[in-house]
């Protein structure tokens, strides 16, 4: 549910609406033993990139490590928002240049694409002004990242260290692993990543799943494939006995060669804490009660999808990173603080092992 070609009475009903404030009491709470949990994920997920740099001889990201594709395009914030969603960068009409990338959401970088797991979608937005988090201090660019499953997983930093750590002792037999997880009391949160429709990545909504400040609020976001073309794509799944291990990224070629494509980037501002938990992000929080409203747009022409030297360029050198930002879109919750940890040694790991330097691009100038 969105607010797009909605009338003015459902506007005006969801500008009245009691939003909570996203420094208010309650929002965010650390677990104990939290920063324990932290850095034994983070310990994990270097312990997978060695395992497959073994595999391939080179080091790639802990997740998200197989490129699908990279586009350019714009991100278009609308001028006439209603006041609650003139937040942050929303809060004047502007368009500001965007480079992303879509992935698969496993550590492997070769893993077949006709094995259903959930798909990424990130994006650098250039030209960003104002006040910045210290992890992107002199960076003016604002990191979006999504994933193609509206909850999380890995819901916050205790549940991450035990999924994590069943993955890599039972990863390679399934039959083992799923007796584990049928074991706890969170199973079909956790084997739902294997039964995902495999579908066309142009037609895939997807979700931030955790929670993030939005200037004087707190929200989840998404963005949600807005052409005919793109929403008819939709009807397109995998077909594992006849179609190529590298077709998603084929059919991503195919189409950004052939049509524009376009975006719509909504939020769904937090409302209930009860309803909607910033700490665990494996909740889904209800459209229906809390819906989603759009600001901006994501208008990407026409291009090449799978150049090989950005691609290159984006493995070996740019980190995307949401702690890379603004205050005003700080990220929230346990999931989040994790990755402040994770991200950064995730990072390290591949440019040591790789003997490539981090590069923070500041323009779209600096990208291939």
């Amino acid at each position: 549910m969105d607010i797009t070609n909605r009338g003015v009475d459902d506007e005006a009903k969801l500008a009245d609406r009691n939003y909570i404030r996203w420094d208010a009491e309650g929002v965010e709470k650390i677990a104990e033993n939290e920063d324990e949990d932290i850095q034994a994920v983070a310990d994990m997920i270097n312990a997978i990139q060695k395992a497959q740099f073994n595999n391939h001889r080179h080091c790639f990201s802990g997740t998200h490590a197989r490129t699908q594709g990279i586009i350019k395009g714009k991100l278009v914030v609308y001028d006439d928002l209603p006041k609650h969603l003139k937040q942050s960068i929303f809060d004047h009409g502007a368009e500001y240049p965007v480079v992303c990338r879509y992935s698969s959401e496993p550590g492997d970088p070769g893993l077949d694409d006709r094995i259903p797991q959930p798909r990424g979608f990130a994006m650098k937005v250039f030209n960003v002004q104002g006040d910045f988090l210290p992890g992107g201090a002199g960076i003016p660019t604002q990191d979006i990242e999504f994933n193609s499953t509206p909850a999380l997983d890995l819901a916050d930093a205790k549940t991450t260290r035990d999924i994590i750590d069943l993955r890599i002792k039972h990863g390679n037999n399934q039959p083992e692993l799923y007796k584990h997880l049928e074991a706890r009391p969170d199973t079909d949160l956790q084997k739902f990543r294997d039964s995902v429709r495999n579908t066309h990545l142009e037609s895939t909504r997807q979700y931030s799943q955790t929670a993030f400040r939005f200037g004087d609020y707190v929200a989840k976001y998404c963005l949600v494939p807005n052409t005919s073309t793109q929403k008819k794509l939709d009807e397109e799944t995998v077909k594992p006995d006849a179609d190529p291990s590298d077709i998603l990224s084929r059919w991503l070629q195919s189409f950004h060669h052939d049509h524009d494509a376009e975006y719509l980037l909504q939020f769904q501002l937090l409302e209930n804490l009860t309803d909607q938990p910033v700490e665990y992000a494996g909740k889904v929080w209800d459209p229906e009660k809390y819906p989603w409203q759009t600001v901006a747009t994501l208008v990407v022409p026409k291009q090449d999808s799978f150049d090989w030297e950005m691609k290159n360029f984006w493995e070996d050198h740019i980190r995307l990173d949401p702690w890379h930002g603004l205050k005003t879109l700080q990220p929230l919750g346990g999931p989040n603080r994790l990755r402040r940890v994770v991200y950064p040694a995730s990072s390290a790991l591949r440019r040591k092992m790789n003997a490539r330097k981090e590069v923070n691009v500041k323009s779209m100038a600096e990208v291939p």
